[in-house]
């Protein structure tokens, strides 16, 4: 049988299984990287043309929903990578894309680049540290890095801990359906997935990271000596109906399987 069009290979889902993320290369082209920057540029207040209006480390920008942002994630790079990753007809189609957490150059601490992961249910809590995952994943297949602008090591690429995904899984297991909020998974400080090799999400503008729920990441200050922001999304991709990390049949997608082999 021919190999789709598209299709991750055996190397990359098993790199995805073992070290929790894979890149992947000109998922949506530069043209629409630059029509969605010039719509975050506007959102931001700032003008890209004077420094002077870059007064925050970092602005947040929510959800967006404009052609150039549901061109970027929906194409067939990106839709053969979601079938590989979690399965044929398992995921949510994205209506949009969000958050955005654009930063500038800056001396400043923007206070958000420490150790995390992301949590997936219990949003209604008022705290966001009271926000929850499990071991199975509950409310989310992936998380996504969708890069707007170039990205190289200057210029605050988000830090991936190679192999996390396995320790944040084997925290979890005990917990069962209920899961531990994100207060209970940061109270030793990750320190569990401090020993692992570091990654940076570097890469052009249309580079995206698919990465597994649980790997721990963080970002990093944009040093005051760089000349120009860094524009990233970090949506999740959403499963349609549950994870199930305990299916063994041949079924079971790499998301799935990445987690049963953390508890092997």
């Amino acid at each position: 049988m021919p190999r789709p069009a598209f299709a991750l290979s055996e190397a990359q889902i098993d790199s995805f299984i073992h070290d929790g993320y894979v890149r992947i290369d000109g998922a949506f082209a530069r043209d629409v990287a630059d029509a969605c920057r010039a719509i975050l540029w506007r959102a931001t207040g700032c003008s890209p043309d004077d420094p002077t209006t870059w007064t925050r480390a970092v602005v947040r920008i929510g959800e967006l929903s404009l052609p150039p942002f549901l061109q970027a994630t929906n194409t067939a790079v990106l839709h053969a990578a979601f079938d590989a990753l979690v399965g044929v007809e398992r995921w949510l189609p994205r209506g949009g894309l969000g958050t955005f957490p654009i930063r500038f150059p800056s001396d400043e601490d923007p206070g958000d680049c420490g150790w995390h992961v992301d949590a997936s249910f219990g949003s209604d809590a008022s705290d966001f540290l009271d926000w929850r995952l499990n071991v199975a994943s509950k409310g989310r297949a992936l998380l996504m890095l969708f890069l707007f602008s170039d990205a190289g090591e200057d210029d605050a690429p988000t830090r991936l801990r190679v192999g996390s995904h396995l320790t944040i899984a084997r925290r979890l297991a005990p917990h069962g359906e209920r899961g531990l909020a994100l207060r209970d998974l940061a109270s030793t400080g990750f320190e569990e997935s401090a020993h692992l090799p570091e990654a940076l999400a570097t890469g052009p503008a249309g580079t995206v990271y698919l990465c597994h729920p649980f790997l721990v990441h963080a970002g990093q200050p944009l040093r005051s000596n760089r000349h120009q922001p860094r524009f990233l999304a970090q949506p999740p991709l959403l499963p349609r109906g549950e994870l199930d990390p305990t299916r063994a049949d041949e079924t079971a997608c790499p998301v799935e399987r990445a987690i049963r082999l953390a508890l092997e």
